[in-house]
């Protein structure tokens, strides 16, 4: 199974690997920025939920940039950049034990963050073909999860709030298995060029205005913001804050809870994939806001069970992720799958880094909500509002497929598609080009 869903490229192939490698260091500091923050580094709730919000700024606010520099100069160099500002920032982390140098590390990582997953979807798409992508984005996000998975075992097994030099220890690994990915991506010269030649066509390039006029991605970036914000937005601070502050379940149970996404994700993920070919997308990322709504809703009740019933509110702290995470596995192939038959080659960086900034909206708006709310003892009108955002995505997702093409739906196979990019009348079009023969995710 894993077999069918690799790529054909040998240059896709080991992107894939560095994926999976550095994404265990990522696993070893997911779930314990807030806790590191809050129990080892002494800010209160709401200072930590703020300075998380500051991460997601930066990240908003420079991912565009990448996807313009991207656009013009290659995926390449934005992701060297890239890897080496996770790699400084990462370790900086460790040894920030003032307000005034957290916030250093965190915009220097928040930098280097801002173009990592637009610049690497970026390249697998210019590595594989249409057919191909939605197999290969499911895999990348399997083999992610697979190495966060794997880092939250080992932190879980090693950090210990009372043991400061634990957090220190796994922030700075983190920070080493981003040189993975890089010495990778120098071995392959060749990987993240430019995907077009300068040349006239330079006068036609919109740049993000054209990106814009894209009635259907602007319709999936909202879904997307919405969706990022009442999710993923809401991993980093409101899920453990309301897993230990309000469940009353302990650092390790968030570790687990983490380490439960993962086996569901990699478990699922490959037979998810196969089902979902030749499926609508809209009607998919539909789903996936049901999905994460009720993950939210086992959430809450064990946050109503709290301390009186221990056992059963880690169990339900650990169900949330197991659920959020099969709704994961039917959003990550589709999503990046979908930008990708919307964009044209020459734009191609600009509408991944417009979907990226998504997520450093979400992270502005999650922190600086959830940490608030959950600190001032409104945990569960957290838990509604970021139940009904889920749901109201799910309404988008499905007014989303009156401006798709069939074959942009999901709903014709890729290899029967003639001309790629046709628009219905509904849609502004975009100018669009074939791809070239075969020659971009944490």
């Amino acid at each position: 199974m894993i077999r069918d869903s690799l790529p054909a490229r040998p240059e896709a192939r080991r992107l894939l690997a560095g994926v999976l490698l550095s994404s265990i260091g990522r696993g070893l500091t997911l779930p314990f920025l807030f806790i590191y923050l809050t129990d080892i580094r002494g800010l209160s709730d709401a200072a930590a939920g703020l300075a998380i919000g500051w991460f997601g700024a930066v990240l908003m606010v420079l991912a565009p940039v990448g996807g313009t520099l991207m656009d013009r100069f290659g995926a390449r160099p934005v992701a060297l950049v890239s890897l080496c500002g996770q790699a400084v920032g990462s370790v900086l982390i460790a040894w920030a034990d003032t307000p005034t140098l957290i916030l250093l590390a965190l915009t220097i990582a928040a930098a280097g963050m801002a173009s990592s997953w637009a610049s690497n979807a970026t390249m697998l798409a210019s590595l594989t073909t249409e057919h191909e992508r939605q197999r290969v984005f499911g895999l990348q996000f399997a083999l992610l999860n697979l190495g966060i998975g794997l880092g939250g075992v080992i932190a879980g097994l090693v950090v210990d709030v009372h043991r400061p030099g634990t957090f220190q220890a796994v922030y700075v690994l983190d920070g080493l298995t981003f040189l993975v990915p890089l010495a990778l991506l120098l071995s392959m010269p060749a990987v993240g060029r430019r995907l077009t030649a300068p040349g006239p066509s330079r006068a036609a390039d919109g740049g993000y205005r054209e990106v814009f006029r894209d009635r259907a991605f602007r319709r999936v970036l909202l879904f997307g913001l919405v969706l990022t914000t009442c999710g993923y937005g809401q991993i980093e601070v409101g899920f453990p804050a309301f897993a230990v502050r309000t469940a009353d379940v302990t650092p390790r149970v968030v570790a687990w809870a983490l380490a439960a996404n993962t086996v569901m994700i990699v478990g699922a993920q490959l037979v998810v994939i196969r089902r979902l070919e030749g499926r609508s997308r809209s009607r998919t990322l539909a789903l996936v806001g049901v999905v994460f709504a009720l993950s939210w809703l086992v959430l809450g009740a064990g946050g109503l069970v709290g301390d009186r019933i221990p056992l059963l509110a880690s169990l339900l702290v650990i169900s949330c992720s197991a659920v959020f995470g099969f709704g994961e596995t039917l959003m990550q192939p589709v999503q990046p799958a979908l930008i990708n038959a919307l964009a044209p080659d020459r734009l191609r960086g600009r509408y991944n880094s417009a979907h990226s900034v998504n997520f450093g909206i979400s992270s502005v708006i999650g922190p600086i909500t959830a940490g608030p709310l959950i600190g001032a003892g409104h945990a569960m009108t957290w838990v509604a509002l970021t139940l009904g955002g889920c749901l109201v995505a799910s309404v988008l997702a499905l007014s989303l497929r009156r401006l798709l093409t069939p074959a942009q739906d999901g709903a014709v196979a890729p290899e029967s598609i003639t001309q790629r990019g046709a628009r219905s009348p509904r849609v502004v079009a975009l100018p669009q080009v074939e791809p070239p023969a075969p020659d971009v995710t944490n």
